[in-house]
């Protein structure tokens, strides 16, 4: 379920289509809750949208705001080549482009990329074998995730083909000695793989950090819990985002301006 369609300002009325602010408060909601978790970098990582429509359009933040300021109208759009195509004082961060950019041009089934560099997150991508088949909330992802070494700051448009390659068809990147990605069909989605790989990361990081001998599971077991989750997988999201919303509409209403 998406986020209720909410008057939008004057000046953008006649620019932006319902569909498409719906993206934007949806994208701005999802901002704000990652604030809210802590598991932003002050202005340092990204999360896009795709607008709706038959142009190749996506929705970033702006350049110099931190995410619990960020709201619907607030968002920059731009296209693939990296131009920004609606009015905004902000630039976009270029390493963000180039990682955005490269998933929403490859994947057509993609309509949110989600990208962090949480303490657990990092801690993860860092270690030589990542996320660890060690609990039933990573099993639930287990199958799902891919992985991209590192090549420097993400500035390099050459590195998209390497990361779109590496990513395939799966729904989770964990980014070596760099941070987390996820992706879905909606924003919801892809916040709520994040939600269930953040988790994932900071018990990984608990049981290790506890020194006894860690019990990881088999592969036939991650396969089990994969078919135990079943369709609910790939509607992840769809029962979660509406409290998420009234949640942030009790605590500070001002993402959906």
């Amino acid at each position: 379920m998406n986020a209720v369609v909410a008057p939008r300002p004057a000046h953008l009325a006649k620019d932006i289509s319902d569909a498409e602010w719906e993206t934007r408060v949806n994208l701005a909601a999802c901002y704000r809750l990652v604030a809210r978790h802590g598991w932003d970098d002050l202005i340092y990582t990204h999360i896009s949208a795709a607008v709706p429509g038959p142009k190749k359009h996506f929705l970033i933040n702006p350049y110099g705001m931190l995410f619990g300021e960020i709201t619907a109208s607030s968002l920059v759009k731009v296209d693939l080549d990296g131009n920004i195509v609606s009015e905004s004082p902000y630039n976009i961060n270029p390493a963000g482009f180039t990682i955005h950019s490269a998933v929403h041009a490859a994947r057509d089934d993609v309509k949110c990329v989600l990208h962090l560099h949480t303490n657990a997150g990092v801690a993860v991508s860092s270690q030589k074998r990542g996320l660890l088949p060690l609990t039933q909330t990573a099993l639930v992802l287990y199958n799902d995730v891919a992985y991209h070494d590192y090549e420097g700051i993400a500035l390099d448009l050459d590195e998209r083909e390497r990361l779109v390659a590496h990513l395939g068809q799966k729904n989770v990147l964990i980014l070596r000695n760099h941070g987390t990605l996820t992706v879905g069909p909606t924003v919801s989605a892809a916040y709520v793989r994040m939600f269930f790989l953040e988790r994932a990361c900071q018990m990984q990081i608990a049981a290790q950090a506890g020194g006894a001998e860690l019990n990881l599971l088999p592969q036939s077991m991650c396969d089990r819990v994969q078919q135990q989750v079943g369709k609910g997988y790939s509607q992840m999201g769809s029962l979660d985002w509406p409290p998420l919303l009234r949640l942030l509409d009790r605590e500070d209403p001002s993402y959906r301006n």
